[in-house]
């Protein structure tokens, strides 16, 4: 027969266990419960010498103090930007993007991690990651980002052509875009045997300027001009009258 000794031993033995689950579990749900958070990213374009938006949300956290944003892109060895405690931290920023980033510091407490990158590259195209870390864990999430040039293109009836004609412009164009005329009476209509495209470059040697110009069309129509390349779409009208 056990001894009232024995008997303690063996309870407190029994409880000391039943902490040491209780605080296991405790622990374990911490770190599960901080395991990730759900970072969200949206692909978008830049237009080269403008400014451009990287678009990162993540799950807000009450205390900015914990919030840890970081930008990196591939085969860039120092970070794109950095914000942390409050503020940017810039002293691993790669040279390629010093000067030109800055997150919207008055949003970061409510979720918004989005960049905002001045003076667009051609060179800024690549896959960027956005780096999320807080109270409530880390997360992650790409975004492949674009670069190229475009432009809303302006249609003018050509009055200097000897047959009513129209005449589409757009300033800036990279990579070289195709041209699609379309009108709201021919809907379907092929006009690329009465229209003619060129692209001219412009003084920096990367854009271009584009002109396109569409024949014999006719009164009480609407007609519109597209430009597309892989970067944007844009699409100018214009009603004869």
């Amino acid at each position: 027969m056990a001894s009232l000794g024995q008997i303690l031993f063996w309870s407190i033995i029994s409880i000391i266990f039943i902490l040491a689950g209780a605080i296991a579990l405790i622990i374990g749900f911490g770190i599960s419960g901080r395991h990730s958070i759900t970072v969200t990213t949206v692909a978008s374009a830049g237009n080269i010498g403008e400014d451009g938006i990287l678009s990162c949300t993540f799950e807000p956290d009450i205390k900015l103090s914990d919030i840890v944003i970081q930008w990196l892109k591939e085969g860039v060895i120092g970070l794109v930007h950095e914000f942390k405690e409050g503020k940017d931290e810039l002293s691993e920023q790669d040279e390629m993007f010093r000067g030109r980033t800055a997150v919207f510091a008055d949003q970061v407490i409510v979720g918004n991690a989005s960049l905002r990158l001045k003076n667009v590259q051609l060179t800024d195209a690549g896959t960027y990651k956005c780096y999320i870390i807080t109270s409530k864990g880390k997360g992650n999430a790409n975004l492949e980002y674009k670069t190229g040039a475009f432009s809303i293109p302006e249609v003018n009836v050509d009055y200097n052509a000897s047959s009513e004609t129209l005449r589409c412009e757009a300033p800036r164009w990279f990579p070289q875009p195709t041209v699609v005329w379309a009108s709201q009476v021919d809907q379907g209509a092929n006009f690329s045997e009465v229209s003619n495209t060129s692209f001219e470059l412009n003084s920096e040697n990367v854009t271009m300027k584009v002109v396109s110009v569409l024949y014999n069309v006719t009164i009480n129509n609407t007609y519109s001009c597209m430009i597309e390349n892989d970067i944007a779409k844009a699409t100018g009208d214009i009603k004869v009258t």
